[in-house]
């Protein structure tokens, strides 16, 4: 294989902001799954959907219109489901459907969509610039060290949230937190396989470390393991195929899926 394509900038920021989102998306998604709000990750993409969309209206840079907005979504679906009585769901479906709704609003009063939205609906990670692949790796960093810190409250309200709150834990700033740093992964992940695939790119490596690990601890560190192992074939392999790199990556993590599938069909 001709390797003079890593002598490319574009090409190693690809590899590293990918590398890193990876590794945030998965070790998010452990939690997000196991409480059953692996949808977030959808729902917050739909909200950047309209930020974005509201940044490139308004001739501001999508990337830092979509942050706060973002972020205050993120809240909004903690509060919706925490203090109005709603499943996690409902609060999701609440917020994406206002996303969805007010970028399509947005794209309609800017005369359609434009080049640089579609960009952000289907990914462009080989176009990622120096500024995102660094804030992606300070993110990923960000997320290890707070799962590295917070580690036995997240693992007890994870799986018993009553249990943990009984024993002391302050469940619901650490929600808060998960949510809120979803949101901001949520948004690097856009420039990585663009806000139709986000939700894949936060469940997949999960559920595909369910089929190989035996523990949590064994799924937490698998997970970012079989993400970056799918970015890393998937911009390979997108490069000398000439096909969307956010798209192939996320078929290399259904390849995963479907090995981790068999090994438990055939054990």
């Amino acid at each position: 294989m001709d390797l003079s394509f890593l002598s490319y900038a574009f090409i190693d920021r690809a590899y590293l902001a990918g590398i890193f989102v990876a590794i945030a998306c998965s070790v998010l998604g452990v939690f997000l799954v196991l409480k059953k709000m692996s949808l977030v990750g959808d729902g917050l993409a739909h909200v950047s959907f309209g930020a974005i969309a509201l940044g490139l209206f308004l001739g501001f840079a999508p990337f830092y219109v979509a942050v706060p907005i973002c972020l205050l979504g993120a809240l909004l679906i903690w509060k919706i489901s925490e203090r109005a009585g709603l499943f996690a769901d409902t609060a999701i479906a609440i917020v994406s459907a206002f996303g969805v709704a007010a970028g399509v609003i947005l794209a309609s009063l800017a005369h359609g969509f434009n080049v640089d939205l579609m960009s952000y609906l289907f990914g462009s990670i080989l176009a990622i610039s120096p500024s995102e692949t660094a804030l992606s790796i300070a993110l990923s960093i960000v997320i290890i060290v707070f799962v590295a810190v917070f580690y036995r409250q997240l693992f007890a309200m994870t799986f018993d949230e009553e249990f943990a709150k009984t024993s002391g834990v302050k469940t619901g700033w650490l929600n808060a937190a998960v949510v809120m740093l979803t949101g901001l992964t949520v948004v690097i992940s856009v420039r990585v396989v663009g806000t139709l695939l986000v939700s894949a790119f936060i469940v997949l490596p999960v559920v595909s470390a369910f089929g190989f690990s035996k523990s949590f601890k064994q799924t937490i560190i698998l997970a970012p393991i079989l993400s970056v192992i799918a970015v890393v074939a998937g911009i390979t392999y997108a490069y000398f195929a000439d096909l969307p790199a956010g798209a192939t990556i996320v078929m290399v993590n259904f390849f995963l899926l479907a090995l981790s599938a068999g090994k438990r069909l055939f054990k």
